[in-house]
């Protein structure tokens, strides 16, 4: 099957809190790469995938929680990065696991080289895969990741 007569795959890409501040925060390990930059270069790989995205941000784990369990039904994929909430929300991964769509993991720094807690993520365990330490280019890979996985 080509390219041109593959399905239309839906991803919806979560940005959990302070992601809003790319750009500006602590480009030291984040880089300066802002999240409208981040959100404009999964767009245009998705279409090269012949997927769409369908990206949302929120420092509010109710919101990202409200948003997992609406993506039953209108997502075949999940691309998360929970920033903080990745080392401290149940909910989060509960939510992953209640809707049962393929979730990948990504985070911009790796964040096994940093402090102790963020070795730790409450969603790897329940998501297909986990990419991290790429900067901006984490989000591409795991968009790539996510897509192939779902074609399979």
């Amino acid at each position: 099957m080509g390219l041109e007569e593959l399905p239309l795959i839906s991803v919806l890409v979560l940005h959990g809190p302070n992601l809003n501040l790319l750009g500006k925060r602590e480009p030291e390990i984040y880089g300066s790469v802002t999240l409208d930059a981040i959100n404009r270069l999964l767009a245009e790989e998705a279409q090269k995938l012949q997927a769409k995205t369908s990206p949302l941000q929120s420092n509010h784990e109710g919101v990202l929680v409200d948003a997992i369990q609406a993506a039953h039904g209108e997502h075949q994929g999940i691309l998360i990065n929970a920033g903080a909430y990745t080392h401290t929300s149940v909910a989060i991964r509960d939510a992953i696991t209640a809707v049962n769509i393929p979730t990948v993991e990504v985070h911009l720094s790796n964040i096994y080289q940093r402090e102790t807690f963020r070795h730790h993520s409450y969603i790897a365990a329940v998501a297909i895969g986990q990419i991290s330490g790429f900067g901006a280019n984490s989000y591409r890979l795991g968009l790539q990741a996510l897509v192939d996985y779902l074609r399979q």
